[in-house]
């Protein structure tokens, strides 16, 4: 506390958003893998327990669009304080005795577990904005960077964190545990989180939900299909493949996923310098040029894995290797569209841009879940990866018509 009072203004609220986001990301993580194993153990085939998130991303799609409308009226102090009570709420509803975890009443946890999550997110991303003059566009880039990086590495160590706490305090010890220390974390933010963070000069309307920005749009667009392009082969192709064709048990598939995620994560963080824009003498930020470049070479990668598979070359060396690589690039396409959300993002009211652009980044999540379970089963995991292609082709072509430079950065 003495280390923090010693910061300035704005960094301390960077500090005590990134604080409260991974906090959370930690539960979000460690839950996942808890509901996983804890169902798995019960005898839930790999299908009926991805069926248990699908509310958690429908709920997300519409918490992203609601959430950016309520953060613009409300503060986003009110919108990630909201989404860490439920969150505690969530991991309390799942104490319950073994014969209570229905799929209905485990379902209905995951989508306030899924609202929680997007309200957290939208909030501490739109935050960020807030936080860095529009001249220091660079800065603005390596703190999203950071953000986005870190929350995705946390959320790796909350795989591990949830099976470690399983082994160690069983299922409903895990979740007491977990809400505890939330809890703990939700009434220090509530204390110390600036009031009215966010908060919109004028009111406003429902029907300004949806963004009225090209730019927004069309970076929607993009961001719909790159994360439709991961998870269609990524949530459940991959891991029943690895189980069923490479014979791994439930703890080499889920280690393996973790370290992938935290390593994607790692990259995220890095993506300033690997893009080498905001290096010392460089007086640029990334733009539409190079959201296209990105996305480009990433649609290579699915397509080379794919006819490696179909040729059955080297067939674990192309997978898991290609997967490395995939993770790397597509993480280094997600922190620049990160990035260029908040750059876009109109000050007064930011949040309902940034909402609106997480709602479809989490309308791609949820067409990639359902088509990868759909594909896979039907066609294989192959075909899974020329989808992968074909959305990273459109999220290539669609970012083609955004602006060259941001408007921030002191375009003309």
């Amino acid at each position: 506390m003495s280390v923090l009072s010693r910061q300035s203004p704005e960094v301390r609220q960077y500090l005590l958003v990134t604080g409260n986001y991974w906090a959370f990301t930690l539960t979000d993580g460690a839950l996942r893998m808890l509901v996983v194993l804890h169902f798995h153990a019960l005898g839930y085939a790999p299908l009926q327990i991805a069926a248990l998130f699908v509310f958690y991303e429908i709920f997300g799609v519409v918490t992203n669009l609601l959430g950016g409308y309520l953060g613009a009226r409300l503060g986003l102090n009110r919108t990630m304080n909201v989404g860490l009570g439920l969150q505690v709420l969530a991991l309390l509803m799942l104490a319950v005795p073994t014969a209570m975890l229905t799929i209905p009443w485990v379902m209905a946890t995951q989508a306030l577990s899924g609202i929680a999550k997007d309200l957290n997110k939208m909030s501490a991303k739109s935050s960020i904005k807030l936080l860095v003059p529009d001249a220091q566009q660079g800065t603005l880039y390596k703190w999203v960077a950071i953000l986005t990086g870190s929350k995705n590495a946390l959320k790796g160590v909350g795989f591990f964190l949830g099976g470690a706490l399983l082994a160690l305090l069983g299922f409903s010890g895990a979740v007491i545990a977990m809400a505890g220390m939330l809890a703990l974390i939700w009434l220090a933010s509530l204390v110390l989180l600036k009031k009215d963070m966010g908060k919109a000069t004028a009111k406003p309307k429902f029907r300004e939900l949806l963004s009225k920005s090209r730019a927004i749009n069309i970076l929607s667009g993009a961001r719909l299909f790159l994360f439709g392009a991961r998870d269609v082969w990524f949530v459940v192709a991959l891991p029943v493949y690895l189980s069923t064709v490479f014979g791994w048990d439930f703890w080499q598939v889920g280690g393996f996923l973790a370290v992938w995620v935290i390593g994607y994560g790692a990259v995220q963080s890095l993506a300033p310098a690997i893009t080498g824009i905001t290096g010392k003498g460089r007086g640029h930020v990334p733009d539409g040029r190079a959201a296209f470049a990105w996305a480009s070479l990433l649609a290579a990668l699915p397509a080379l894995m794919a006819i490696g598979l179909a040729a059955a070359w080297h067939v674990p060396v192309v997978l898991l290797g290609g997967l490395l690589v995939f993770g790397a690039v597509f993480a280094v396409n997600s922190s620049l569209h990160s990035y260029l959300i908040v750059s876009y993002a109109r000050e007064d009211g930011v949040s309902l841009d940034v909402g609106f652009y997480y709602m479809s980044n989490a309308m791609g999540r949820l067409l990639g879940t359902v088509l990868s379970g759909w594909i896979f089963q039907a066609y294989g995991l192959v075909a899974c990866l020329w989808v992968s292609c074909l959305f990273v082709l459109l999220a290539a072509m669609i970012s083609v018509a955004l602006p060259r430079h941001p408007v921030a950065a002191g375009a003309p």
